[in-house]
């Protein structure tokens, strides 16, 4: 992985000095890295959560369309990165010479949150402020969470088909939810579950 950081500085001259190096806020660091999303079993990746390689283009295509950032996550045995951040590009193809295999490169952009300040002015009886005060509140970027009741006759299928339009993502909803097997099977009219959307796409 590469890891992109600096600062915004910039070159001023100073009458009688010359040159000068203006230190500013450091930019936003940029990650980039490229990969495999395997078609087959591979002793990297863990056997009973491996999805088909699309799959994983349709999830970075669909968070790409929500407008929000994602949390990128990253350990390793000498430092760990977790921020949020925003995806910047994300390339793939079909990889030579292994069936089913998509090779991708992901470029993220570090994502800072922020939000307008509210200012309250108090003033005296006479009409002159005694005092102002900045306050400020961090937006809230995450992608709301809804939800679906079940409906007689529903299953998992039938819930991926109404929401999404397809019905491929009925392990997806049962891994969110923690649905046994069992429990796939038990579903009840009324009861509530749990489906993070945005735009149509599944963002958890």
């Amino acid at each position: 992985m590469e890891v992109s950081e600096g600062s915004n500085g910039s070159d001023s001259e100073v009458y009688g000095l010359g040159m000068i190096n203006v230190i500013r806020s450091p930019k936003l660091a940029e990650f980039s890295f490229s990969g495999i999303f395997p078609a087959h079993p591979v002793p990297f990746v863990t056997p009973n959560a491996l999805l088909p390689p699309v799959e994983y283009v349709l999830y970075l295509r669909k968070w790409l369309e929500t407008k929000r950032p994602i949390r990128f996550i990253f350990t390793s045995t000498q430092y760990d990165i977790n921020t949020p951040a925003s995806i910047e590009s994300f390339e793939w193809k079909e990889a030579a010479g292994a069936p089913g295999d998509i090779e991708y490169s992901l470029k993220l952009k570090q994502y800072r949150f922020y939000a307008a300040r509210r200012l309250s002015i108090e003033r005296l009886d006479d009409g002159t402020i005694s005092s102002l005060r900045a306050t400020w509140s961090r937006a809230d970027d995450r992608a709301p969470l809804k939800v679906y009741t079940i409906q007689q006759g529903d299953d998992l299928w039938t819930i991926s088909k109404k929401v999404f339009g397809t019905d491929q993502y009925w392990k997806e909803i049962q891994q969110y939810n923690r649905l046994t097997e069992a429990g796939t099977k038990e579903l009840e009219p009324g009861q509530v579950l749990r489906i993070p959307l945005e735009s149509g796409g599944m963002l958890d």
